[in-house]
């Protein structure tokens, strides 16, 4: 039933892909399997049930047969029965009652069988759901985490996702508070794994990821991560009002706080025109509105919530240039007084970081301002120019001469 569920779920919920792709008799032919094997599984447990029953009820009945022919017989005979007392009429009739209160409680097992399979199978998995380790947990003394000023340190820092499988491999940088820290680089380069280290989801296999100078390891989740602010590509919004949205960044936050953190991002534009503002109802993962308005309101989360650390993981790469302008707008006031990491693959979105970084295979092999990356005509400046490359060809003027480069 797992199974059916699991596959019906995913099906609904990549219903614009399957209609896409045309996929829908495939989708549908999928379901049937998934379905019969479910059926049959399901044919195959009530014949067993079904068969208990009368299987139990025959056993009982054979159970008396033996007693009233055994005492019977011997009742009538006036004999011991294998070497013990002469047997009475009343103890045959005492052990017909032995039996039949004997195999009550087994057949009442018997009709609740099927049900108590069920709760061994449920029983199964949310067992093995709770017996999961813990990946990341605080230390036995682990220390509040004071109010961060935003100085971010790796120090020779090695992760990955498995032990023998470095991503990371010996990435040394210092973000001072307050700067901007761009980092770019290809897909599988260790970007996001950078990023997934400072509010610890996941733990360095060598090295130290200090802020402030203390050890991440050595305080609270709860306490860090309070304190630092994400914005990912792919936007969760919840079924829930508007308001209710942005007021998840910090929910003991009035109805004003909610509406002033809109309005310094500039999502309230929009938010005012919905059928009931701020307290229209979102369908599933925000659907109804676009990709950009997501992005809106979790910019809004984030600047109700006023964290020390910002993270942005490709928040603009999915959204078109004019609704880009919004984004970064809506950054600008945000990233005042704060530290913070941007991950983009558009390029033009961090020309103005206090830091640049290039990474690959989990190396960086370029850093500095984007300037400065180039006038050093390395990787940084290769991957500049192939996404520029049109903005920085000269445009011949009304005479034949080239002009300025849009670029520029």
């Amino acid at each position: 039933m797992g199974s059916v569920n699991a596959g019906l779920q995913e099906s609904i919920a990549g219903v614009r892909e399957v209609q896409a792709f045309n996929r829908e008799e495939e989708s549908i032919d999928q379901f049937k399997r998934t379905n019969a094997a479910n059926r049959d599984a399901n044919v195959r447990a009530a014949s067993f049930t079904s068969a208990l029953n009368p299987v139990l009820e025959a056993l009982g009945y054979v159970a008396l047969g033996l007693v009233v022919v055994v005492g019977g017989l011997s009742v009538l005979r006036n004999e011991p029965l294998l070497g013990t007392e002469i047997i009475s009429l009343g103890t045959v009739f005492a052990f017909l009652q032995y039996i039949q209160r004997f195999n009550q409680p087994i057949t009442q097992i018997a009709v609740l069988w099927a049900n108590i399979q069920s709760a061994v199978a449920g029983g199964e998995r949310i067992f093995g759901l709770l017996d999961t380790e813990i990946e990341i947990e605080d230390q036995p003394n682990a220390k509040v985490m004071p109010q961060i000023q935003g100085r971010v340190e790796f120090d020779h820092v090695q992760a990955g996702y498995k032990s023998d499988q470095p991503v990371l491999k010996g990435v040394d940088f210092v973000a001072e508070t307050g700067q901007m820290v761009a980092i770019v680089g290809p897909t599988g380069a260790g970007k996001t794994t950078i990023i997934n280290l400072i509010p610890r989801f996941y733990d360095v296999m060598d090295g130290v990821v200090r802020i402030d100078g203390i050890d991440v390891r050595t305080v609270t989740q709860e306490s860090l991560r309070q304190q630092i602010g994400i914005v990912l590509q792919d936007t969760f919004l919840f079924s829930d009002t508007v308001m209710n949205n942005i007021r998840y960044g910090r929910l003991g936050a009035t109805d004003e706080e909610v509406i002033a953190a809109a309005k310094v991002v500039a999502a309230d534009t929009f938010i005012e025109r919905l059928p009931e503002s701020y307290q229209t109802v979102l369908g599933e993962r925000g659907s109804g509105l676009s990709q950009g308005q997501r992005q809106l309101i979790a910019i809004a989360r984030v600047a109700l919530m006023n964290p020390r650390i910002l993270i942005l993981d490709e928040a603009t790469s999915s959204v078109d240039t004019r609704t880009e302008r919004l984004i970064q707008k809506a950054f600008e006031q945000i990233l005042k007084g704060r530290t913070s990491f941007v991950i983009a693959h558009r390029l033009s979105t961090i020309r103005n970081a206090n830091l640049v970084m290039m990474l690959k295979d989990g190396e960086i092999i370029e850093r500095g301002t984007h300037q400065s990356l180039l006038e050093k005509r390395g990787a940084y400046y290769d991957l500049y120019m192939s996404q520029f490359r049109r903005e920085e060809e000269p445009e011949p003027s009304a005479n034949g001469s080239s002009t300025e480069t849009v670029a520029k």
